[in-house]
């Protein structure tokens, strides 16, 4: 194999370990993150749609005070409930503006996961793509699985 061949193979599995892998490991992460945070809002809207379904004024629940560490609380109107916005913040909702918020963030969070699901498909095509070249420089032939597919 001559050199400028070997050059450019090395400069394709630079590409993919430098660039392409670590950008896939990313954009999955960030994906994980709003799946978790989809989690939360889905089990929050179940918990308020509990509360009307069943005309829950007040409550007893555990409270995790962090580090897995429990205390007992009592809540005596549960009409109006405080949700995380973001950044920190937290906002007094009634349980309808509550609902009305988390199916909003809801939305939103399903776009942001479709378009971190068509950025995995990008990155993966290109780590495809870039393989197929090395596997041309290497003058390799294809490799086909039982449908017909090549890797």
């Amino acid at each position: 194999m001559d050199s400028l061949r070997h050059e450019k193979i090395q400069k394709f599995e630079e590409f993919v370990d430098r660039r392409l892998k670590p950008d896939l490991v990313h954009a999955i992460a960030e994906r994980d993150k709003i799946f978790d945070q989809q989690k939360i809002f889905s089990d929050l809207r179940k918990n308020i749609e509990n509360l009307e379904k069943n005309s829950v004024t007040s409550l007893r629940t555990l409270v995790n005070l962090g580090s897995e560490v429990y205390m007992q609380a009592e809540v005596p109107d549960t009409q109006r409930i405080f949700v995380d916005v973001g950044l920190g913040f937290h906002v007094e909702f009634t349980w309808s503006e509550a609902l009305k918020f988390i199916s909003l963030r809801e939305e939103k969070l399903e776009r942001q996961i479709e378009e971190y699901t068509r950025l995995i498909a990008s990155i993966k095509a290109q780590i495809k793509l870039v393989c197929e070249g090395i596997r041309e420089l290497l003058q390799i032939p294809e490799e086909k699985t039982v449908e017909g597919r090549v890797f």
